[in-house]
C-alpha cells in the first residue's frame, strides 16, 4: 500500500486508489484490495480516536505513535497466542500418531 500525493489520484490509475480518513486527516492510498484498505484505516482512525480519548496528549504525532504501539502489542499478543496455538496442536497430533503407530504395532 503506497500513499498518493497527486491532486487526482484516480486519473493515473482508477481502480486501485481509495481515500481514507484517519484521524481528521485525508489519505490517498493505493493498493490491491480497496476494500481492506478502508477497514485498516477505520482500524487505525478508531485506535487513534481512543488513544486521545485517554486524554493524554493533543499532539497528532504524539496520538499516532501511541496508537502504533498499541497495535503493535495487540499484533505480538495475537501472533503469540496463534503460536502457542499451534504447538499445542501439533502436540496432540503427535499424540495421535504416536497412539496409531503403537497400534499398528500391537497388531
Amino acid at each position: 500500500m503506497a500513499e498518493q500525493t497527486h491532486n487526482n489520484p484516480a486519473r493515473n490509475n482508477p481502480g486501485n486508489y481509495v481515500t481514507v480518513e484517519i484521524y481528521d486527516q485525508l489519505y490517498h492510498l493505493s493498493g490491491q484490495d480497496t476494500v481492506h484498505i478502508r477497514e485498516l484505516a477505520a482500524v487505525v482512525d478508531a485506535k487513534m480516536r481512543a488513544v486521545a480519548a485517554q486524554g493524554r496528549t493533543a499532539d497528532s504525532l504524539r496520538v499516532a505513535v501511541l496508537a502504533a504501539l498499541n497495535l503493535a502489542d495487540e499484533l505480538s499478543q495475537a501472533t503469540s497466542a496463534d503460536l502457542q496455538l499451534g504447538h499445542a496442536r501439533a502436540a496432540n497430533l503427535r499424540g495421535l500418531l504416536d497412539e496409531v503407530l503403537e497400534n499398528e504395532r500391537k497388531a
